[in-house]
C-alpha cells in the first residue's frame, strides 16, 4: 500500500501563491522516479479534474489548460516527493486538491486510473 500525503494547502488573496506538497511513504518502497504522479482537484457538485501531473522520471509533465503558465509541478526523488507551485491563484481555483500516484510510464487524465491517493487539502483563494 502506498501513502501519499498532501501538504501546503490554505487560504490566500486572488494573485497569491501556494506550494503543495505529496510525499510518498518510503516504508511502501514507491518511488516518485519511475511512476506517475498527479495533482487533482475537486470541489463541491463537480467531477474531480486533473491539474497537472509529471512521469518519466520528472521529464515529461501536462497540465490543464486553466492553469497552464500559472502552475508548475515538479518532483525531488530524494525525498520521494511532489510539488505544485501554484502562482496567480484565482477564485475559480479553490478546490480541495488531491495527490495521486499510478505505476508505469505514463499519466492519463482520468482520475479512475489512477491507484492511490492521499487524503486532500484544501485550497481557498478569496479577497
Amino acid at each position: 500500500q502506498v501513502q501519499l500525503v498532501e501538504s501546503g494547502g490554505g487560504s490566500v488573496q486572488p494573485g497569491g501563491s501556494l506550494r503543495l506538497s505529496c510525499a510518498a511513504s518510503r516504508a511502501s518502497r514507491y518511488t516518485t522516479s519511475n511512476n506517475c504522479m498527479g495533482w487533482f482537484r475537486k470541489v463541491p457538485g463537480k467531477e474531480r479534474e486533473v491539474v497537472a501531473y509529471i512521469y518519466n522520471n520528472g521529464i515529461s509533465t501536462g497540465y490543464a489548460d486553466s492553469v497552464k503558465g500559472r502552475f508548475t509541478i515538479s518532483q525531488d526523488n530524494a525525498k520521494n516527493t511532489v510539488y505544485l507551485q501554484m502562482n496567480s491563484l484565482k477564485p475559480e481555483d479553490s478546490a480541495m486538491y488531491y495527490c495521486a500516484a499510478r505505476g508505469g510510464n505514463y499519466c492519463p487524465s482520468n482520475p479512475m486510473r489512477y491507484d492511490y491517493w492521499g487524503t486532500g487539502t484544501q485550497v481557498t483563494v478569496s479577497s
